[in-house]
């Protein structure tokens, strides 16, 4: 079995799921080099990893400089840090597992493609769901012809109050000019589903959205700037940092706001009393949506809605239409089948384990780096696996919607690619 070596650029929470599969299984993978500018990340990865000082890097240039030392690289840094080290590493032979979304612009998109087609290297885009028993099954059960031709989706990603809070008012998605549009950032995952599943390109967009309730009019009365400042609603607060950071002690985002693997509950309220995440969600810099639809036409006249929504449970729910009969979804694993042949609704069964539902995207962490392993390797991967060309054809539907919620306008994705 060939072992692949892997350089890694942006050791965050996204890196650290990656290669904790290469630790995981260190017969197919071995991390050789860490690019990251935090001191706390260099020595997590040195220790993790066992990497000798020369191989710790503090800018991911400095490792772009060295002659190729490794089979592929995980770029997984601020999405609007992916542009030059793709670049760079994609220009010296790596083959790319490139966190989602691909680039903060189209235009930068589009010059990742263009030098990875030139380059002739592989460059897989981290749409993890694509990986799940969940998705794989709706996309089997549409394959198969038990719906017969589909006609028309209904999709709604329910980010969930917390989760909007959290990445999209206080965090680092929360000002587009500083990262990327939410559709895009959120919501490249299901713009790539949604082709996926209906398997053919998209023709049309239009979209309408906005900020709505996390702004500066709907804050309290008396409510200070910071939440650790005494603030009168603390108790009811939904949104009380100490309830998200303290009390729930989720890993993933106390990591996030701490930039710790392991922090401390001291850390962690070190950083709320001075950081972004301490502050009001009513007294932010943020300009991310907190509401937007996309209405879409595929080749071959199938629509879909898609809702994207932070007032709600997260999960993502998806009512396919076909002309044999419909099938309701949510990701929590729930698949019904409703046939036009017998008039009766079948429970479809799915092999998830519960834990797999609430972790890793729904097994999807798990599934690509599978996957990604055949594709590097030349081997067997799934029909999961999509070339940078797809990739960057789903995400131009996450731009074209940004610039139909701009104007006001219906935007034809094929003029707007050759205007790019």
């Amino acid at each position: 079995m060939k072992k692949l070596t892997a350089v890694v650029v942006g050791y965050g929470m996204r890196a650290r799921v990656y290669t904790d599969y290469c630790l995981a299984n260190k017969d197919k993978f071995e991390v050789v080099a860490v690019a990251d500018p935090s001191d706390i990340c260099l020595d997590y990865a040195r220790e993790r990893h066992n990497l000798p000082d020369d191989k710790l890097y503090r800018s991911w240039d400095e490792l772009a400089a060295e002659p190729k030392m490794a089979d592929f690289a995980i770029i997984s840094t601020q999405d609007n840090l992916h542009l030059e080290p793709a670049l760079a590493l994609i220009e010296k032979g790596y083959d790319i597992l490139l966190e989602k979304p691909i680039a903060p612009t189209a235009e930068a998109c589009k010059a990742i493609y263009t030098a990875a087609e030139k380059r002739g290297v592989k460059v897989l885009v981290c749409h993890v769901l694509r990986f799940t028993k969940f998705w794989r099954k709706l996309k089997n059960m549409i394959d198969s012809g038990e719906i017969g031709e589909v006609m028309s989706i209904i999709h709604m990603e329910n980010v969930g109050n917390e989760h909007q809070s959290h990445s999209f008012v206080r965090g680092k998605w929360r000002n587009v000019a500083e990262s990327s549009p939410m559709i895009l950032a959120k919501c490249c995952h299901d713009t790539d589903i949604l082709q996926w599943l209906i398997g053919k390109k998209c023709k049309k967009v239009q979209s309408f959205g906005s900020l709505t309730h996390f702004t500066p009019e709907n804050k309290p009365e008396g409510a200070p700037d910071r939440c650790l400042d005494g603030c009168p609603y603390a108790d009811t607060c939904y949104y009380n940092p100490i309830k998200l950071y303290i009390e729930d002690r989720r890993w993933d985002r106390r990591m996030a706001i701490t930039g710790m693997p392991e922090p401390t509950d001291e850390d962690v309220m070190n950083v709320l009393r001075t950081g972004p995440y301490g502050r009001c969600v009513y007294a932010c810099d943020n300009d991310a949506v907190d509401h937007q639809v996309v209405n879409m036409e595929f080749e071959g006249g199938c629509t879909v809605s898609f809702t994207m929504c932070a007032f709600n449970k997260l999960g993502r729910f998806i009512r396919i239409f076909g002309t044999k009969g419909e099938i309701v979804a949510s990701m929590f694993g729930d698949i019904s089948l409703y046939s036009f042949a017998d008039k009766q609704i079948h429970n479809i069964p799915i092999d998830v384990p519960g834990e797999e539902l609430f972790s890793g995207h729904g097994g999807g962490d798990e599934g690509i780096m599978e996957d990604m392993y055949e594709y590097f390797t030349g081997g067997n991967p799934s029909d999961a696996v999509s070339g940078i060309e797809l990739s960057y054809l789903n995400h131009l539907i996450c731009f074209a919607a940004e610039e139909s919620r701009a104007t006001d306008t219906v935007v034809d994705i094929v003029k707007f690619s050759d205007s790019l």
